[in-house]
């Protein structure tokens, strides 16, 4: 996650105060010291940490802090409360017209990932809400723009219209016309983006804002590129008067000051995230649940809805069933890696479990050439071998390695692995990490690249 090195530094700091008991105005001082530090090395604006630590600084300081039996967490319950403010207090909802279509325009500069990752907005929205979005290609300038549209909105199954290279404004107001025609009651317009901003493209986007009068205006920003990316948004924010922010790449290796400060400088909330480059990789911004992320305290409430909307209903009752009786297969074990692919990486569900360090979680990602030999080893498998793996004995072993065109080594790997899955699915009802997580065990020891479960 983008926030990784923040995380970091500011648990560091806040464990320095834990260790001291009752707090002085100079522990309070000097740790604020380190904050103001931790996020400008994070990119946050100057002008937004200098106001934050002096907000944070004001309530520590209290006699309600100091005097309190643990004022270390009274400290960190202020930090978490102001970076919740920082960042909008409460997650802001799309603007959606009482009089479809609702039509959205998509902004941004160049390489911000505008177009896929507005493709993966309309996508969540028609699967959250039940709409039918349409994609619109008013980029005619950047070469294979339009062909990159079509290629994602035919992944996702949303249609685009497109007019080639006819002009932008004509192109917007006919998209719109269509929509209402055809039924479709979300309009997401791509616009052209620069290398830089220009008069040339604010004219442009001002004409299209004019002649459609969006709903939304969404402004489209890398994380990645830290105070520029605040610039940019305070230009189109000053040209278009910009409804929502989303942040793409958030998942990168980036040092996150875009998402702290952007809101603070513009006044205008993060909407959504793109927190990776599969189609289905977003997320709605909630400022609570990313400081929360932020001070390592974890993000339980988005770990559920990624399993709600991962993990298949039936198929996890039928699992609970069979844990219950102790009936786990081989077969139950290649359904379970598939599920638990489809939520993300590794690191980043673990990550939003409270007290998990994310640092030493990298590299704990699913392998999907991994996942592939672990699938063809099973299906190489008798039916009976796979509800029975205890039956598989060295002649088993070798007539399922050359089916499947692997090593025995790789098919005792995979049985031992089993048998780990097997023990830690015994453990649930004591309380301890669902099987569902993987549990510690199946990660690499300390300095060694852990791959689950492979």
């Amino acid at each position: 996650m983008a926030f990784d090195s923040l995380s970091e530094k500011l648990n560091s700091v806040f464990k320095k105060l834990r260790g001291k008991g009752r707090l002085s105005e100079a522990d309070i001082k000097e740790a604020m010291r380190e904050v103001r530090l931790a996020l400008l090395e994070a990119d946050v604006s100057y002008k937004v940490v200098k106001d934050f630590v002096k907000t944070v600084s004001e309530r520590a300081a209290g006699q309600e802090v100091l005097e309190s039996l643990t004022p270390a967490q009274m400290v960190i319950k202020i930090v978490n409360e102001e970076l919740t403010n920082l960042m909008g207090a409460k997650n802001a909802s799309i603007n959606l017209s009482p009089k479809p279509p609702t039509v959205v325009m998509l902004v941004g500069l160049q390489g911000a990932g505008k177009t896929t990752n507005g493709a993966k907005l309309a996508a969540y929205l028609k699967k959250s809400t039940g709409k039918r979005p349409l994609l619109v290609a008013c980029d005619i300038y950047r070469p294979a723009a339009i062909k990159q549209l079509e290629t994602v909105g035919a992944q996702l199954e949303i249609p685009v219209f497109q007019m080639g290279t006819e002009n932008p404004v004509t192109i917007a107001k006919a998209a719109v016309d269509h929509a209402k025609k055809n039924g479709n009651d979300l309009v997401f317009l791509d616009t052209a983006g620069r290398l830089h901003i220009d008069d040339t493209l604010m004219d442009e986007l001002k004409n299209i804002k004019a002649a459609v009068n969006p709903d939304e205006i969404m402004l489209v920003v890398d994380a990645m590129t830290g105070q520029d990316a605040v610039n940019a948004a305070t230009a189109f924010n000053d040209a278009l008067d910009i409804d929502g922010i989303m942040l793409t790449k958030l998942d990168g290796d980036a040092r996150g000051g875009a998402a702290l400060s952007i809101r603070a400088v513009t006044g205008k909330p993060v909407k959504f995230a793109g927190i990776g480059e599969k189609l289905d990789q977003i997320e709605v911004f909630h400022p609570d649940r990313m400081a929360s992320r932020i001070l390592g305290m974890g993000d339980v409430l988005t770990l559920i809805e990624k399993a709600e909307a991962s993990l298949d209903e039936k198929k996890a009752k039928e699992m609970a069933e069979k844990l219950r009786k102790n009936k786990f297969t081989l077969s139950d074990y290649l359904d379970q890696l598939i599920q638990l692919k489809g939520m993300g990486s590794i690191q980043d569900i673990l990550g939003m479990l409270p007290g998990m360090d994310s640092k030493a979680l990298a590299g704990a990602n699913l392998d999907d050439k991994a996942l592939i030999r672990t699938e063809a080893i099973i299906l190489s498998m008798t039916p009976y071998e796979r509800e029975n793996p205890n039956v598989i004995n060295n002649s088993r072993k070798k007539r399922i390695a050359a089916g499947c065109g692997l090593t025995v080594v790789d098919v005792n790997r995979l049985l031992k692995q089993y048998e780990m899955m097997q023990q830690m699915t015994k453990q649930m009802s004591k309380g301890k990490l669902p099987a569902m997580f993987g549990g510690g065990k199946a990660f690499g020891k300390k300095g060694k690249k852990g791959r689950f479960p492979f």
